[in-house]
């Protein structure tokens, strides 16, 4: 499985009916055991590559505060979006503002909680054990993939709570969750 693959599998999922991470088990489930380990390694990459302050300032704003679990579950969230979704988090995460998920979460002034999708990270372990009876999807990753996904470069830290801070960096996305910059 290339990236191209990993990309098509997420939106044959989301083109099916029913919760997304069900879709998504069903379709790696249908898959040879290293696909499965293929498509979770891309999955990691991915989501280490989101790994960045400005992507969890992101977060932070559209889940009204985000712990380390809740980064996980926000870039999951993300990759489950789909390609396009995922490019424009990694390019210039401000640009999240534009989604219509984000949009409508601002609107009813929830959590984000359709955007922080911790279900989504289980799927590949869950047809894992549907296709080889066994729970050995990381054992099997590590053995196929044996350097886990580099670290990125987080970025400059800042102060998620200074809204003047938030205001400068995403405006955007400050507008939508911020009441007034300070």
């Amino acid at each position: 499985m290339d990236q191209d693959d990993f990309w098509a599998t997420i939106e044959r999922a989301r083109d099916l009916d029913g919760p997304l991470h069900e879709a998504l088990e069903t379709i790696l489930a249908g898959m040879p055991a290293e696909a499965v380990v293929d498509y979770r390694q891309h999955y990691d990459e991915h989501k280490a590559a989101l790994h960045r302050w400005d992507v969890w300032a992101a977060a932070y704003l559209i889940g009204g505060g985000c712990s380390d679990d809740s980064f996980m579950d926000f870039r999951a969230g993300v990759i489950a979006q789909g390609r396009e979704c995922y490019r424009i988090a990694l390019t210039d995460p401000d640009r999240l503002a534009d989604l219509p998920l984000v949009q409508a979460s601002a609107s009813a002034g929830d959590d984000g909680e359709d955007i922080f999708y911790e279900d989504f990270t289980y799927a590949p372990s869950h047809a894992y054990k549907r296709v080889t009876g066994e729970d050995g999807l990381f054992a099997a990753q590590r053995e196929r993939y044996p350097r886990p996904p580099e670290e990125v470069d987080m970025g400059e830290d800042f102060d998620f709570d200074d809204p003047a801070e938030m205001h400068r960096r995403l405006p955007r996305l400050a507008a939508l969750f911020l009441d007034t910059p300070e």
